[in-house]
């Protein structure tokens, strides 16, 4: 074999040369280095370059002044607190209403022959809130409950017909409807049962959250505006639970926030964010942790881009529109640190690889060339 003709001193030679490559870091590797990805240039055609970027270390002294930075990549939409209201149902226009009086009079007004009642079915409020009955004429009942409905109609057939009782329905018209479009095991139109009705009361009557969305976030339509927040927020602030209005429509969807990992990160992937707020522990948690044999602990980096108008002096803000946020999780300082970063959306972790790795490499494949050399004959 051609190794066997390697003497020790050629051979203390190549161990030279691998050593000098890995110190060059030209061996194959899946990531950067710290060191290399950190580097910046100092000048181009000897002119002074500014900075690109700036490196900022997350630490336990400076995270409230990162917390207190503009945030990055959020959808910020309001959302419109609980307002209680009477657990009863109001009569709105648009609604049909059905009118049956009874009456112990023969040939009455509204009654002839044996006949004791009158149906007077299907009348739809009008946008005044009032419906027409004969021998009455006009009555408002748009913003009543049902029961005081009655009684006003009852009271107004009692001057024509004194033994007159009134029976009352009403069905709810789109002003006493709420729409569930999306997002849920049974969409559809649900009419209010109650003027104390909330968003969740809704979800729930339309069967639940439908399956597989990633922490589903609930957007409610009223009047031309947009509100939104998720479900993982109402359940843990109760009064967050909206009272709803006719015409209001809500749907539910994904949370369409992405953080990225790359490098010698446990994944290579896009990853959905699953609650409201992910930190870097648990976005490290999520990408399967460090690969084994090739990260380095000392060398997560998280890039983010910033806007310009989001810039800052000092420690008020970024101080250049892309910042790396660098963490060390061999110290118990930095594990806890990145416990309370918060990562944003189109984030990208980064975990840089450890110069160990090249330079095992380096003795494998020395230990590799012994072996050959080794098991040559004549050794």
């Amino acid at each position: 074999m051609v190794f066997a003709a390697i003497r020790p001193g050629k051979l203390l030679s190549l161990l030279v040369l691998m050593l000098g490559l890995a110190g060059c870091a030209t061996l194959p590797r899946g990531a950067g280095l710290e060191r290399e990805v950190l580097r910046q240039p100092r000048s181009v055609n000897g002119e002074a370059v500014p900075a690109d970027f700036t490196i900022a270390p997350v630490t336990r002294a400076l995270l409230p002044a990162y917390a207190a930075w503009p945030a990055v990549g959020e959808e910020r939409l309001p959302w419109i607190e609980r307002v209680d209201q009477p657990n009863q149902r109001i009569i709105a226009p648009g609604d049909t209403v059905s009118v049956t009086v009874w009456t112990t009079e023969s040939n009455g007004l509204l009654t002839a022959g044996s006949e004791r009642f009158a149906a007077l079915p299907n009348m739809r409020v009008s946008s005044s809130g009032t419906i027409f009955l004969p021998y009455v004429g006009t009555v408002t009942v748009s913003g009543m409950a049902p029961e005081t409905a009655r009684a006003r109609i009852e009271e107004r057939y009692a001057e024509v017909s004194p033994s007159a009782q009134v029976q009352f329905e009403f069905t709810e018209g789109r002003q006493n409807r709420v729409s569930l479009v999306g997002g849920v095991a049974q969409p559809g139109p649900y009419p209010l049962p109650d003027q104390d009705f909330t968003v969740m009361g809704l979800i729930a009557l339309g069967g639940g959250v439908s399956q597989g969305l990633p922490n589903p976030q609930i957007r409610l339509q009223r009047g031309g505006r947009i509100y939104g927040t998720s479900v993982e927020r109402l359940l843990e602030t109760p009064r967050l639970d909206t009272t709803l209005a006719g015409g209001d429509m809500i749907y539910v969807e994904a949370d369409d926030r992405t953080f990225l990992s790359l490098g010698a990160a446990g994944t290579e992937a896009m990853h959905r964010f699953n609650q409201d707020e992910i930190t870097a522990i648990e976005a490290m948690a999520m990408i399967g942790g460090l690969s084994d044999f090739r990260a380095d602990p000392k060398g997560i980096l998280i890039l983010r881009q910033y806007p310009p108008e989001a810039l800052r002096p000092s420690q008020q803000g970024p101080q250049t529109e892309r910042m790396i946020f660098t963490l060390d999780l061999t110290s118990a300082d930095g594990l806890f640190s990145a416990g309370e970063f918060l990562i944003r959306p189109d984030d990208v972790i980064y975990v840089t690889e450890s110069p160990i790795t090249s330079v095992r490499t380096v003795f494998g494949l020395v230990g590799n060339v012994f072996g050959l050399v080794n098991a040559a004959p004549g050794n």
